[in-house]
């Protein structure tokens, strides 16, 4: 099987796809287009979803249709599912769960003293998640005779863990949680709806353009990233480990591996940036050697 060929991929198929406007939504919306798919676009910024609109040639076959919507917001998606319902009786062929956001202490405050700043990353980056599934995830498991996805895209630093944004972190860590126990119930429940963790690695999109102008030579674009999530989706994978042309895939397990081991083996946390042992951390994560299946 080809990624040309994923059953989801198809088309007359549905997908809806959160924080569509720009990214790896957008990119993941228009290689869904291109299979002649109908797309359900959601994002909380209007004017950008609808330019993205621009990114789509007419097709005959294939409906879209956009929403403007805060996915932290649980009234706003039992506003939206009936509409959905209602477009697409069939139901949700392909969910990907996107929308995120960094936010920032205020001035003057430290992330400890800003109780605001770990409410407002959760209300997006978590709840936005949850609040997706309660409200839609009915329509994607209720047909038990069509090969369905979920994709949830989390980061690497809910995995690793580096120090500077614990709200960030600890947002898509739990991200990975809840695809982890989706993934285990749905598979004795509606087998038939595979779920993905999406797990980038250095990508350039919206959230570095701030601070780069041009796409910096180690990261990759939001289609390479797409690329890689259907061919990994085609090998049923769940954890999508994205590399990017400064990390490989064995670089980042490494680290993954290393990062365990400050729980297993009783180190002190985040050892791979504090100065006592980041000469250790990094010589133990080169002398690894990996299994790689």
């Amino acid at each position: 099987m080809t990624p040309t060929t994923l059953p989801i991929f198809r088309k007359g198929a549905t997908a809806l796809i959160t924080g569509a406007a720009s990214g790896i939504g957008l990119a993941t919306a228009q290689r869904c287009h291109s299979h002649g798919m109908n797309l359900v676009l959601l994002d909380r910024n209007a004017t950008a979803l609808s330019q993205a609109t621009w990114h789509f040639t007419p097709q005959d076959s294939a409906k879209i249709t956009t929403h403007v919507i805060d996915v932290s917001s649980m009234a706003e998606w039992q506003h939206l599912a009936p509409k959905v319902r209602s477009s697409y009786p069939e139901g949700i062929d392909f969910l990907m769960l996107n929308a995120g956001a960094g936010f920032t202490p205020q001035d003057g405050k430290t992330c400890w003293e800003d109780p605001e700043y770990f409410e407002k990353t959760f209300a997006v980056n978590t709840l936005g998640y949850t609040n997706g599934l309660a409200a839609l995830l009915d329509s994607i498991v209720a047909d038990k005779t069509v090969q369905r996805a979920i994709v949830l895209t989390g980061s690497k630093q809910g995995i690793t863990n580096p120090p500077g944004n614990p709200a960030y972190n600890a947002s898509k860590a739990a991200v990975r949680t809840i695809a982890e126990h989706l993934s285990f119930d749905l598979a004795r429940t509606a087998p038939n709806v595979s779920v993905h963790l999406l797990i980038p690695g250095w990508t350039y999109t919206g959230f570095h353009m701030g601070a780069f102008q041009e796409k910096p030579g180690g990261a990759w674009v939001s289609e390479q990233v797409v690329d890689f999530m259907v061919e990994k989706m085609v090998e049923e994978q769940f954890y999508i480990l994205c590399p990017d042309n400064e990390v490989t895939e064995e670089l980042d397990r490494k680290r993954i591996l290393w990062a365990t081991g400050d729980l297993i083996e009783g180190r002190p946390p985040l050892t791979r940036w504090r100065e006592d042992w980041k000469r250790k951390a990094k010589a133990g994560v080169e002398s690894m050697s990996l299994w790689m299946g």
